[in-house]
């Protein structure tokens, strides 16, 4: 499941950019197609090469080293606020640079709210939250749910405009 998670970040990123490019001329969509383009292409990446758990084995080591190992669950906790904190700006500033053009853009939205609660959630990563992850309703694990459900979104909304019937006044 992982390779094709990948194989999906980058595919979507792709269109994404794809798309960026076909509405250049104007300059929102371009630059929210592009910002897209570009943050699909690094969770793609750090997919890959799982980076964030690199990060954690580097805290875990710090942590024993410096002795608050057994204090660790405070330390995660700030960090999954800030980093919540962190997610909801980057929420609200995407929301106020859209905000007079929002319907335009619900598709997209709902996927990567999708992405950025997968992402929040992954990051807490306590056992309790591991154990949500890997729940199997219908037999899909959640956390392929989250993921694969947010980038299909985004992938869906970079080919809704080609699915979509034009009419003569959209030629013009």
């Amino acid at each position: 499941m992982g390779w094709l998670t990948v194989a999906f970040y980058f595919l979507t990123a792709i269109l994404s950019l794809r798309k960026a490019i076909l509405l250049h001329k104007n300059q929102t969509d371009f630059r929210f197609w592009s910002i897209l383009a570009l943050f699909l292409l690094l969770l793609g990446i750090n997919k890959q090469l799982d980076i964030q758990s690199f990060f954690t084995e580097i805290g875990r080591v710090a942590a024993r080293k410096q002795g608050w190992y057994q204090n660790r669950r405070s330390v995660q906790f700030y960090f999954v606020l800030i980093f919540g904190c962190f997610a909801f700006f980057i929420i609200a500033c995407v929301w106020w640079v859209l905000r007079k053009k929002w319907k335009k853009y619900l598709i997209p939205l709902c996927g990567f709210l999708f992405l950025m609660a997968f992402i929040v959630i992954r990051a807490a990563s306590f056992h309790h939250f591991d154990k949500f992850l890997n729940l199997k309703p219908f037999g899909a694990r959640i956390n392929w749910v989250l993921e694969l459900g947010g980038i299909g979104i985004l992938f869906y909304s970079t080919l809704e405009d080609f699915l979509e019937p034009k009419t003569n006044n959209d030629y013009v």
